[in-house]
């Protein structure tokens, strides 16, 4: 039947009409070849106006929206939209693609842009956030991504002139942004006065940081750094659309249709307006501008390309034109000659020469043209219009005829009868209306059978019929002229159709597919000469079939390029061309028709390379349906990998699970057992769906797998070795070049690959990522970098990766169908194959994406399914082996030939380096020569040839082979039985392992006295296996029908087999012949006993729910046991032989006595009193342990009790094997755990003696023998595993600080509240009251006083320019740790506290600070590598992880010059808690604060992420690298301690084991240290220090500190280890211990702090020195020789700071904090002086005028004086309950005010003496009084309130003074309000959540400092009154997070005349001037603001 294969001719694009204006901008460009460079839909054209050629770019699926060019102009980057959009970036010569990027953006891709040298590309997307990505695109890698914009990004640019900077801007905003590590940082620009905010439309970069930008309203806005200094006003007269840089200069081009041409400084050079020219029309918009040399190219929003020559400007030539905005549907051919007419809801209708390429007249409508139709003579041209009207011009001038409206519906085809007489009109309505072509146009009759809109007519060759289309799918036939409807099928059968341009209708059935009714197909026109028929639908393909197509679902061949609908499609006159028309994208395809092609025509237009995804339901087929499937294939292609439960789930179930066993585990569990078992032996290789899986080693060993375990097998020694890496089936296997390494690839749900050393059977690496469901193929490349994979996943994914690095290198979709092999090219790494069913496809790497050509068959063959493929001696050549038995040959992407090899399928193919090897499902092994002509030698597989040194028996002659290998002499097959050969070359074959075939393994029975075992399987097989070092299968029966359970006799003689259709049989055990056999029961029979001693009885178990009791001797059924709900599924014997054990499937346990089988009820406790011959019951008291957590998604399926009754052995059905101690009783045991098998476990058996475990694998049909190694012998070995799904109850001990520690939330800048709870309306947002006497501007009254007092005596009044942050007080010990290192061998010490890093120089005290954080640091580590000298890298806290500026991240700086060298954003929600460098200081390790505690590998240089897992699900402390090793690192927490290696991209981890020593119980782990071979010390909660071998407990070292041992650090010029805890001061104790290397001996540091206990954070060891950061804030040094302590650094230690005071006249401050402290800090010794212990929260401190005397407020309500000389109390008084919020002096030093959280302000009178009565107080305040100040004459006080009012009253009567004129004559002493219109400038325009806390004028009275909740400290000139007003400076610092727990870092700032010291707390910050001033804070919540967006001026 013709339809069912494609036609052989093929059409090819030859010219593409239009340009893509509308909705883009910048896509026009010169290329270096000075071709042209655009495009349209979904094609790039390279145009060449020279030879008026296109070359064309396919490789998008959808609409192309962006472009960009390379530097050097010869690649091109384009991106499209869709879905899943991706970037092409390909060669403008060749137009073949160099790379995909895909798999980041959604929605599409709406601008790109390359660096200066072409290396990088970034790309911005559509999605919500407007992702911007930074991209390595040769490597197809992204390097960073971060959010956009909340609004549309038009345009982004590399600053050209300053690497790693970018530009972007959009709607409204500009954005610079900086590339460091993987973090892209936005900074916004600052519009200020100079412009108006408004959209930015493009950009571009020049020298000195300036940024040109051209905005919506046509001026230039001109940006230096981020801020707006100039604009160009009116450089266009309306929006700038482009802008383009070159060597002379900038041109932009606007919608006013003008280009202006500009030098490098952007001054004018000259203006071109398009619309003057003779070219030119008015609303002419240009989109695009590219200026090179003295030509300039435009493109239009209507589709036009003009190019320009400077000196003739008015003259641009319009080198390309096409329809403008609005669809596209009218198309018609000219009868006569080659042109082409469309028209257009543009309006216009336009004639085009196919054979010029060119648009020869164009004539504009009144009316959106739909259709368009020329007569038969090629006069008259018809065009139907949207508003139901038509008009008739002639078409040599474009004259108009005739025009008619008779119909109000848009009029959708219309057609001329072949003769000429008359034009049929198709209309909307679903009306034809017939008109006499010589009657001009008189309507003569109309056709009315339609139910719907017309879509198209077709007349008969004899004009007397009309055949119309409608919406409904109708095909209707009128007679014609009149237009009556024909019924009658007999008299329309013989009528020939002049055209066939209808969709339905017989002869065109075969263009709809097979069960779809979709309407998509639009147009369709046949070709009856060339007997083709081509169509177009609404997914922008144009298809070709063989015309007619009767039969739904014909073969076609497919062509891209439309990005949407085609609306219509035609063959030109002479057939030559087709023309299509693209609705949406404007754009007119012209493709040459090439008939019947030939294979040597192919080679040049060989298939379209294809990046769109090539599995839509096209036919690919070039031939005939295929022949049925081979079953044996057909079997494997149906099999489903997918698993209702995968491993990776079992982490989260258990978490679900565990609420509900809160409680089940209050009882003390038993501990797990101490004997353990080792894999020892396994029986069975997967062959049934896997092939070419076994290879020889390097060694000669053998390599394959079963199950999930990969085995190496030494065939001399019969001995095999195992990799337990993989926890489910693995599927594929492949082997090194080297033959030294492996690959495996499992089942999962995120399946993985590792890659492991034969030798060593360790992972390099493990792959994950990228696959679902499981790995199908694998394949290394010749030099062993590379590896490529393909999945199982719906569309067979293949990726192919650098597997040393872990990283993807490309992926791409592979095929809807399975695929078999992956085969890479051994000559070019970039190519690979893949084949499998009706699938060859060819490939090559293209950056990330991989592009594929299908293997084109010509007429040589037929589409096969291929099985197997290898590469042959060239790299153009390929053979494939198919499911018919032929062998393909391939040269390049071509079928050459075919040879016949086997009969059946060939299932593997081996190369060879003079020929090749084959095996197939008949059995046989061929040898060819090189070029498959001979074949050289062939060998049967028979079982008369097996050798007598094999180890079992052939099960059948000619199995099927599924895998060959060859080396070492002999041929290495695999067979589908699960048999491995080894053929020698001279013909003996040796039979080397075998194990059962397809289907489930269940019966498991081992010998009473022999160390033999019997299974039995639904392959229908009963087979005895030796289980003594010979291992091998001593006999096999076949059975009629597969079995379930078999049982030896007592004796040992008789063997009995229960079967799957109810019957059961009795063997001989040695013979297997039969002795006796029953048929009972209708079901399976499900477990078969007999009773112990002299095996009288047989019990017999079926699924049909009974137990029948036969007796053996007189062969007959004695008893019935009934009574069970469900089907029976274990049974065992007591001693006696008395009383039978029964299981169901329903989870019953019940008891029956034998023989006649009555019913028993047993009480539970009782059971197990009960002597039992033996146990396999998974149900009762004694193994209640043995169910998990998980028990709903898993069964328990087998146990079996060892004879000495100590040992449960249990397995489940997710192939876990789990030792128990017996009994088991209380819920979730604890267990030892072993995985080999991958899903369900069906059978476990110990050996007569005890000393092996036998288990079954159900479906991976394995049999695994394992030793039982009793307890005290043990190697170290990675198969133990003690996990119990529950973490012991044990809690792991308790310590404050740790709890503290672990429960600390730490609240985000972002997210924080207001620390005061302040209420009413901000000062900014407040109405202002009208004042009753404004003063008239000019007054000859008296001079207002000034606002405040000063005192600048002698001094100028200069205003403080600039702040430089000086010194830092403070330190973070209280939940950091190990923060406080050496550098420069121990000159500077480097530590952090609030989000600064800070270098401290030991000898002068000054310091240095890194400020780039943005949040504050939590965490701080010093590479120690001697290449990475003084590398710091800091981890801070942030908010959620959208890798924006809020987002926790790592900055990598140097200490020295403060450089950042990267900056790594992580996902790491809430912050990073540790981080660590690696030996080589290449690699970072960090650990998040988030709820999985995630741990994540960073390549810190590239900012590039390796590896990341989930740690821990409790807080883990600190995570370090070993000091020897990159790959190696322990994480210790909450409970746990964990050994880390780093495989590739894989973290795989080991949890501590503990049970090698008694009662050692898992601690809460704090520190960690590090010894030689492979020593770990960990330090606890309990201060005990444990010491792991590897990664088991082999001592503990007792009490090494008293208590937590919070610090360990290990020395790496001499091992010494330095240990920190919490401790008492002793004689013989100290909180810091210095230990030998194995820490056996220590000597003790006392330090002298004089606190009630030492808490040490933090150790660093140097040069004789030990560095200590303790808890309470301090850093100390101590020396080693004389053990002397120098106390470095201090602080404040808990509680927010909120005390601040300066002296009055000398360099001193006082902070009050709640920690219960004052202390006096020296400014210009860098020190503190004193510190006095209150016994209480402070709150506020104050010096007297003279400063003798200092005033302090605590949290009590109390209040104290003290006299500074003594540091005596003066006095103090408590009259109030709550807080004392401020305290002050009158200037006079007469009064005290006080004033509180109580709304009150009291007053004291200080000459009354200490007694201190209060003489009065403030009433009426309406909130707590923040901030107070005297005024100079102490006759005022200013009291500012929580409610956001300031008050004055009169001192001392404390009345409310109202008079705002009274008011505003007052000259204050200090000014700390943060209150009045004074400083109504001071409150930002963000401050809806933030608050300003605090606020001083300086002592010159001009300048005002003000410090808030966002942690920062501003500078404004006073006073301010203006709202908004422009700062002068802005210094961030941060407050930390959280009220509980602050940080008490004080900072000093130097300013040009004072010092500011500003201090933090949760976000609090102090500031004050060295004059005086106090300011208290507050901290608060600040919106999602980025800093960028607080306007900063200088």
């Amino acid at each position: 039947m013709a339809a069912r294969s494609a036609p052989s001719c093929h059409l090819r694009l030859e010219w593409v009409y239009g340009y893509r204006g509308h909705q883009c901008r910048n896509n026009l460009y010169y290329t270096a070849a000075k071709e042209i460079v655009y495009f349209v839909a979904g094609v790039g054209v390279v145009y060449s106006p020279r030879e008026h050629r296109q070359k064309f770019y396919r490789g998008h699926s959808d609409d192309i929206i962006s472009l960009a060019l390379h530097p050097e102009r010869v690649l091109v980057a384009t991106g499209q939209v869709g879905k899943e959009p991706y970037i092409c970036i390909w060669d403008s010569y060749t137009v073949q693609t160099i790379s995909v990027l895909k798999d980041v953006h959604t929605h599409g891709i709406a601008c790109l842009a390359f660096d200066l040298d072409g290396q990088r590309l970034v790309s911005v997307g559509l999605d919500s956030k407007n992702a911007v990505c930074v991209w390595d695109w040769k490597r197809g890698k992204m390097l960073s991504m971060a959010p956009g914009h909340t609004d549309r990004i038009f345009d982004i640019s590399w600053d050209l002139y300053q690497p790693n900077k970018l530009v972007s801007c959009g709607v409204k905003h500009i954005k610079f942004w900086s590339l460091c590590g993987n973090a892209l940082t936005p900074k916004r620009g600052v519009f200020g006065k100079t412009g108006d905010l408004q959209t930015i439309l493009c950009l571009a970069c020049a020298r000195d940081e300036l940024t040109y930008s051209g905005a919506l309203n046509g001026d230039i806005y001109v940006w230096k750094g981020i801020n707006l200094i100039r604009t160009i006003q009116g450089a266009h007269a309306a929006g700038i659309f482009s802008m383009n840089a070159c060597e002379e200069g900038f041109a932009t081009g606007g919608r006013d249709g003008c280009i202006r041409l500009w030098d490098l400084t952007f001054k004018p050079i000259t203006v071109i307006d398009l619309r003057e020219t003779d070219q030119g029309y008015k609303g002419l918009s240009v989109r695009s501008v590219c200026w090179r040399g003295d030509h300039i190219l435009v493109g239009t929003q209507d589709s036009e390309i003009f190019e320009i020559v400077v000196q003739e400007r008015n003259k641009p030539f319009l080198i390309m034109q096409g329809h403008c905005e609005g669809e596209l549907w009218a198309l018609a051919v000219h009868p006569t000659k080659p042109l082409a007419v469309t028209g257009s809801d543009d309006r216009s209708v336009r004639i085009w020469s196919l054979v010029d390429h060119a648009l020869i007249a164009r004539c504009n409508m009144e009316e959106p043209i739909r259709c368009a139709a020329v007569n038969a003579d090629g006069i008259h041209l018809a065009l139907g219009m949207k508003d139901g009207s038509f008009t008739v011009l002639r078409v040599r001038d474009m004259t108009e005829v005739v025009h008619i409206k008779d119909r109000k519906e848009a009029i959708h085809e219309l057609k001329y009868s072949p003769d000429g007489t008359y034009l049929a009109v198709g209309c909307n309505d679903s009306s034809v209306d017939i008109y006499g072509v010589a009657q001009r146009y008189k309507k003569v009759g109309e056709c009315l059978g339609s139910l719907s809109f017309i879509t198209h007519l077709d007349w008969s060759s004899d004009s007397r019929y009309l055949q119309t289309n409608d919406g409904n799918g109708k095909r209707l036939f009128y007679r014609m002229p009149g237009g009556k409807e024909v019924t009658s099928t007999e008299e329309i059968k013989g009528v020939h159709w002049a055209s066939w341009t209808c969709v339905s209708g017989l002869e065109v059935n075969g263009i709809w597919p097979k069960y779809s009714d979709i309407n998509d197909i639009n147009s369709v026109d046949g070709n009856y000469i060339g007997q083709v028929l081509v169509t177009a639908d609404d997914y922008g393909i144009i298809k070709l079939f063989r015309y007619p197509c009767l039969r739904k679902g014909a073969k076609f061949r497919k062509y891209i390029g439309h990005s949407a609908h085609v609306t219509n499609v035609r063959w030109s006159h002479d057939y030559q061309w087709v023309i299509s028309i693209g609705g949406a994208d404007h754009s007119v395809f012209q493709w040459k028709f090439i008939p019947e092609r030939k294979l040597k025509d192919a080679l040049h237009i060989a298939p379209q390379e294809s990046l769109a995804d090539s599995h839509s339901d096209e036919s690919d087929s070039d031939l005939s349906d295929v022949p049925e499937l081979d079953s044996e294939i057909e079997q494997e292609t149906q099999l489903t990998y997918r698993r209702q439960v995968y491993k990776e789930d079992l982490p989260q179930l258990k978490e679900q699970c565990k609420e509900k066993q809160k409680s089940a585990t209050s009882k003390r569990r038993e501990r797990a057992p101490g004997n353990s078992i080792r894999l020892h032996f396994v029986h069975g290789y997967r062959g049934y769906d896997c092939r070419s899986n076994l290879f020889y080693t390097q060694i000669g060993e053998i390599v394959y797998h079963v199950a999930a375990v990969g085995v190496i097998y030494n065939r001399q020694q019969n001995t095999q070795r195992f990799y337990l890496g993989h926890d489910d089936d693995i599927l594929c296997l492949t082997i090194h070049p080297l033959k030294d390494y492996v690959a495996t690839g499992q089942v999962g749900r995120d399946p993985s690959i590792h890659i492991w050393d034969t030798e060593t059977i360790k992972p390099l690496s493990i792959l994950k990522g990228h696959h679902q469901c499981g790995i199908s193929a694998v394949d290394f490349s010749a030099d062993g970098k590379r590896l490529a994979s393909v999945g199982i996943d719906d569309s067979h994914t293949i990726v192919l990766w650098d597997w040393k690095k872990g990283e993807k290198l490309s992926i791409a979709r592979g095929s809807k169908d399975k695929i078999f092999v992956v085969k890479m090219n051994p000559y070019v790494p970039d190519k690979l194959i893949t084949a499998g069913i009706k699938h060859m496809k060819f490939w090559r790497k293209a950056g990330g994406g991989l592009i594929g050509r299908k293997g084109y068959i010509g007429t040589l063959g037929k589409n096969d399914t291929m099985m197997c493929a290898v590469y042959g001696w060239t790299e153009e050549m390929a053979f494939s082996g198919t499911s018919t038995g032929d062998v393909c040959i391939w040269r390049d992407i071509f079928l050459v030939k075919t040879v016949k090899a086997h009969d059946g399928p060939v299932f593997s193919m081996h190369a060879l380096e003079k020929g090749f090897v084959t095996g197939g499902k008949d059995g046989i092994i061929a040898l060819w020569d090189d070029s498959f002509e001979r074949c050289l030698k062939t060998y049967a597989i028979k079982r008369a040839a097996l050798a007598p040194g094999s180890k079992g028996l052939l099960l059948e002659d000619n199995p099927s082979i599924r895998a060959i290998s060859l080396g070492h002499g002999h041929i290495l097959v695999g067979t589908k039985n699960g048999e491995i050969l080894e053929v020698d070359k001279s013909g003996p074959i040796t039979l080397l392992v075998q194990g059962h075939m397809e289907g489930e393994v269940w019966g498991l029975a081992t010998h009473p006295y022999l160390p033999i075992c019997a299974t039995v399987s639904d392959d229908k097989t009963l087979r005895i296996w030796d289980l003594s070092p010979s291992h091998c299968m001593l006999a096999v029966r076949k059975l009629k029908k597969g079995g379930r359970c078999c049982c030896f006799s007592p004796d040992g003689k008789a063997l009995a087999v229960g079967l799957n259709d109810g019957s059961f049989l009795m063997a001989n055990a040695d013979t297997l012949e039969d002795l006796v056999s029953f048929h009972h029961r209708k079901d399976m029979i499900s477990d078969i006993r007999f009773s112990p001693g002299s095996g009288k009885y047989l019990a017999v178990a079926s699924h049909d729910s009974f137990i029948d009791i036969y007796n053996v001797m007189s062969s007959k059924r004695v008893g019935i046991c009934k009574g069970a709900t469900s089907y029976i599924t274990h049974i065992d014997w007591d001693i006696r032989g008395k009383l039978l054990q029964v299981n169901t499937g329903a989870k019953e346990q019940l008891f029956f006595e034998a023989p006649r089988g009555k019913k028993q009820t047993i009480p539970s406790v009782e059971v197990e009193k009960i002597a039992w011959a033996s146990w396999t019951s998974v149900l009762g008291l004694c193994c209640e342990g043995i169910w998990p957590v998980i028990g709903e998604v898993t069964d328990v399926t087998a146990s079996c009790l060892t004879s000495d009754k100590m040992v449960l052995a249990t397995g489940d059905d997710l192939g876990f094997v789990k030792l128990f101690r017996y009994p088991t009783k209380g819920k979730f045991g604890k267990f030892k755990r072993y995985v080999a098998h991958s899903t369900h476990v069906t059978n476990v058996r110990w050996t007569y003696d005890d000393s092996m475990l036998v288990t079954l694998g159900g479906t991976d049909m394995s049999l695994m023998v394992w030793t039982n190694e009793m307890e005290g012998y043990r190697e170290k070995r990675p198969c133990d595993s003690e996990e119990s799904d529950i973490d012991s109850e044990e809690d792991g001990g308790y310590d404050s600080d740790v709890t503290r520690e672990n429960e600390i939330s730490y609240t985000i800048r972002a997210l924080s509240t207001n620390i005061r709870p302040m209420f009413g309306i901000k000062p900014h947002l407040q109405q202002k009251e009208p004042s009753t006497d404004e003063r008239p501007p000019v007054s000859r009254a008296p001079p207002q006083p000034e606002k405040l007092q000063t005192n600048n005596v002698g001094k100028k009044k200069r205003p403080i320019e600039d702040l430089v942050l000086e010194l830092v007080f403070g330190y973070r010990g209280r939940d950091c740790r190990n923060n406080v290192h050496y550098l420069n061998d121990g000159d500077d010490i480097i530590y952090h506290t609030a989000s600064i890093g800070i270098l401290h120089n030991v000898a002068t005290g000054s310091q240095s600070f890194y400020q780039e954080h943005n949040d504050d640091i939590l965490c701080l580590t010093v590479n120690q590598h001697p290449k990475f000298i003084n590398i710091v890298a800091t981890g801070q806290v942030g908010d959620s992880a959208d890798m924006s500026a809020a987002a926790p991240s790592i900055h990598i700086w140097d200490a020295m010059n403060k450089q950042t060298l990267s900056i790594l954003r992580c996902y790491h929600s809430k912050g990073v808690c540790s981080v660590s460098f690696s030996a080589t200081g290449k690699l970072l390790l960090s650990v998040g604060l988030d709820p999985e505690h995630t741990i994540t590998i960073w390549r810190w240089q590239e900012g590039a992420k390796i590896a990341s897992r989930a740690g821990h699900n409790q807080r883990i402390f600190v995570a370090e690298f070993r000091p020897d090793s990159d790959t190696q690192f322990v994480s210790v927490g909450v409970k746990h301690v964990k050994f880390w290696t780093l495989a590739g991209r894989a973290l795989l981890s080991k949890k501590g084991l503990l049970s090698t020593l008694e009662d050692a119980r898992m601690q809460t782990m704090l520190a960690i240290a590090f010894g030689a071979n492979n020593l770990t010390f960990t330090g606890t909660i309990s201060g005990d220090v444990c010491v792991w071998k590897d990664h088991i407990l082999c001592r503990i070292v007792a009490r090494a500190h008293n208590g937590p041992v919070f610090a360990m650090y290990t020395t790496l010029r001499d091992g010494l280890i330095v240990t920190g805890g919490k401790e008492r001061p002793s004689k013989e104790g100290g909180a810091v211990k210095l230990w030998d290397q194995e820490l056996r001996r220590c000597r003790a540091f006392r330090l002298e702090t004089g606190q009630a206990t030492d808490c040490v954070r933090s150790v660093c060891r140097g040069k004789g020195k030990i560095l200590v950061g303790t808890r309470n804030a301090e850093i100390i040094e101590v020396g080693e020789k004389n053990a002397a302590c120098n106390i470095l650094v201090n602080g404040h230690v808990d509680g927010p700071i909120w005390g601040l005071a300066t002296h009055p006249s000398r360099d001193f401050f006082l902070s009050a904090a709640e920690d219960g402290t004052v202390r006096l800090w020296d400014i210009a010794d860098k020190k503190m002086l004193n510190k006095v212990n209150l016994g209480h929260a402070a709150r506020t401190v104050c010096y007297s005028p003279e400063g003798d005397m200092v005033a302090i407020g605590m949290k009590n309500g109390e209040f104290i004086i003290l006299l500074v000389s003594s540091l005596k109390i003066w006095g103090k008084k408590r009259d109030r309950r709550c807080a004392i919020h401020d305290i002050r002096f009158s200037p006079d030093s007469r009064y005290l005010a006080v004033g509180s959280s109580e709304n009150s302000v009291d007053f004291y009178d200080l000459t009354l003496g200490p007694t201190l009565n209060r003489i009065s107080y403030c009433k009426d305040i309406p909130s707590f009084v923040i901030q107070m100040d005297f005024s100079a004459d102490s006759r005022y006080l200013q009291v500012s309130s929580g409610c956001y009012k300031r008050h004055v009253y009169e001192v001392p009567s404390g009345k409310h003074l109202m008079d705002h004129a009274a008011i505003d004559r007052i000259t204050w002493a200090t000014w700390t309000s943060i209150l009045g219109d004074e400083v109504l400038g001071i409150w930002s325009r963000h401050a809806e959540k933030a608050d300003v806390n605090c606020a001083c004028v300086s002592h010159s009275g001009i300048s005002l400092v003000t410090g808030d909740d966002f942690g920062m400290v501003k500078l404004f000139d006073f006073p301010c009154p203006e709202k908004f007003v422009s700062l002068c400076f802005v210094y961030y610092y941060q407050f930390t997070p959280n009220f509980d727990v602050v940080s008490s870092a004080l900072f000093l700032v130097y300013l040009k005349c004072f010092v500011l010291v500003s201090k933090f707390f949760p976000k609090l910050s102090k500031s004050v001037y060295s004059e005086i001033k106090a300011i208290r804070n507050k901290s608060s919540p600040s919106s999602n603001t980025v800093f960028g967006t607080i306007p900063q001026k200088r």
